[in-house]
């Protein structure tokens, strides 16, 4: 069976050979300082860019990906012609929509760890038309998607991978971006209707960003990502009948408009703790949900879930990124691995990640624990 038909089947809530294992996507990554220290532990040479600058992700090389028995690989889009980045200072740039971020760096060595907001473009609106008048990035800037058909069309026909691309389609969390975190909350309890303006601006683009890409690679991806995050640690970020008003009718929009242009399966990303949220994403037509962050209130409850979810949805991660696999040994990994197995494995419906992106402080034995324990035991 090879990499593609062990994802599907899996996917399908069938039981392939073994549990596909992914890594290399822009929620299921490995940040540079990790990917670093695992290649030198594994004395592999490779020069691995980039690809998110956001959260400092690499992009894995192939030797490292069959190392570690991957299955899926991740194409990527361009940066439009539109815009550039500005950097503002040294450890400070601007984006395409103009939130500005600054880097977190590290004490240790004084690296790089991640970007994070320090401003946001529309912090001061005040009315709806403010918000109208955004200058919005093209969408559809050929730039975008220069050689991605080829790409695409190679990695398909050339190998067995389960293909995925690396864009993830966010409308909630995006327009909080330009917002503000704390700005648009307010607005969703108190000026429902800059909510809605901002809301429906961010689902105009991501329906064309995709919409885009769709139309060119389709046919090829096994999965297609969307997200944002729905939870907190102790709960959801909102409450279900806020999600249900404002959210998830924009998300039922898009998601239609995705499975009218692939068959491939609709991943929905959401850190944190959003039990009341899954029965929606299912209605929506979600076909797969990550991380299942399990320190997250009620996500650790795995056997539960796979009971009362399982039939309808599969499970992409699981394992504990907060805890095990960053202050773990390799023996402790390796049996929370198992017990992770154990509970989502049983009737497919379950691909591996680490959880999250993997973390620059994460030991590479742990890493090579984790995922080497995964191939071995995860076999049906």
């Amino acid at each position: 069976m090879n990499s593609r038909e062990r994802l599907l089947m899996s996917l399908n809530h069938q039981e392939p050979d073994r549990v596909p294992i992914d890594l290399g996507g822009i929620v299921t990554g490995i940040t540079k300082g990790a990917n670093a220290s695992l290649k030198a532990h594994l004395n592999i040479e490779s020069a691995d860019p980039v690809i998110d600058r956001i959260q400092q992700l690499a992009a894995p090389s192939d030797l490292l990906l069959d190392r570690l028995h991957v299955d899926t690989r991740y194409l990527f889009l361009s940066a439009s012609r539109d815009w550039s980045d500005i950097a503002l200072t040294d450890d400070t740039y601007q984006d395409e929509f103009g939130v500005v971020r600054k880097a977190a760096i590290s004490p240790l060595d004084g690296d790089v760890l991640y970007y994070d907001f320090i401003d946001h473009p529309l912090k001061n609106a005040e009315t709806v038309s403010d918000i109208a008048r955004f200058n919005w990035p093209n969408p559809h800037d050929p730039a975008r998607f220069a050689g991605l058909e080829e790409k695409a069309k190679a990695l398909y026909e050339q190998t067995d991978y389960g293909v995925m691309v690396n864009l993830i389609g966010s409308i909630f969390e995006f327009s909080w971006y330009l917002r503000g975190y704390i700005n648009f909350f307010e607005d969703m309890l108190l000026r429902p209707e800059m909510a809605t303006a901002l809301l429906d601006g961010m689902l105009e683009f991501q329906m064309a960003l995709m919409g885009e890409t769709l139309e060119r690679i389709g046919p090829y991806l096994s999965v297609v990502m969307t997200g944002s995050d729905l939870g907190t640690q102790r709960g959801p970020a909102m409450s279900p009948e806020t999600y249900k008003s404002l959210i998830w009718p924009r998300y039922r929009k898009f998601w239609d408009m995705i499975k009218s242009k692939t068959n491939a399966k609709l991943f929905y990303h959401s850190c944190g703790s959003i039990l009341p949220m899954i029965p929606l994403l299912i209605d929506g037509g979600v076909d797969v949900i990550h991380p299942v962050q399990p320190l997250a209130v009620g996500m650790g409850e795995r056997k539960k879930l796979k009971r009362e979810f399982g039939d309808k949805l599969a499970f992409w991660g699981g394992f504990d990124q907060q805890d095990v696999l960053p202050f773990g040994n390799p023996a402790r990994v390796r049996d929370e691995a198992k017990r992770l197995l154990d509970e989502f494995m049983p009737g497919g419906g379950f691909v591996f990640a680490a959880g999250h992106n993997i973390q620059a402080d994460v030991p590479p034995e742990n890493i090579i624990a984790l995922f080497d324990t995964v191939y071995e035991y995860g076999r049906y």
